[in-house]
């Protein structure tokens, strides 16, 4: 069994291997999602947290999908860190065989396109406040395909699926979940 991980560490790590601004914003929301995930599912925050800070700290320097995110699983196998770990944070890729077969991996799939869907669209609101992110305001520009392009609208829907709930639920909680966060994002409350 490999070592855990402080927030400070994952931080850290984070930051060492991330400079846009962008990501280190979603890595930050992803965050906090995960940490009302784990209170909601009543497990440990830190390492829910720690997961969702993380899930993408090797996509700067490895973006494809051969690289990322093999690329940070195997930066934190040197560091020792735990497996358990590695494998939740390579369970977001649909791609990387690892199954989303806990409530943390199913989590982690259903925040990590939402919370940054749900950023793209209270920056573009007049009052850039989570506040004013509605679930139907969500969901029209969902089929609005030139918004937030990058954003796969599918994963939004299927991790709601596999979380169990409705998407509007879903949408709420998590624009909820961001709110302690809204001046990191670049947003208000």
């Amino acid at each position: 069994m490999g070592k855990t991980i402080t927030r400070q560490e994952a931080w850290d790590l984070l930051t060492e291997h991330t400079m846009s601004p962008v990501l280190l914003r979603h890595a930050l929301a992803v965050e906090a999602a995960m940490r009302a995930q784990a209170a909601r599912a009543g497990a440990d925050p830190d390492h829910w947290g720690a997961v969702g800070l993380l899930h993408d700290f090797d996509y700067e320097q490895h973006p494809t999908p051969e690289e990322h995110p093999f690329a940070g699983a195997e930066i934190l196998r040197r560091r020792g860190y735990d497996a358990g770990l590695i494998d939740d944070i390579l369970s977001h890729a649909t791609y990387s065989g690892v199954a989303r077969d806990t409530p943390l991996r199913k989590a982690l799939y259903a925040v990590d396109e939402l919370s940054g869907f749900i950023t793209a669209v209270a920056l573009v609101r007049p009052s850039k406040s989570l506040s004013d992110v509605e679930p139907a305001a969500v969901r029209k520009k969902m089929k609005d395909k030139a918004f937030a392009r990058a954003v796969n609208r599918e994963d939004i829907v299927n991790g709601a699926a596999e979380l169990g709930v409705d998407l509007d639920e879903h949408i709420r909680s998590v624009a909820a979940a961001l709110k302690p966060v809204a001046g990191d994002l670049g947003l208000n409350p």
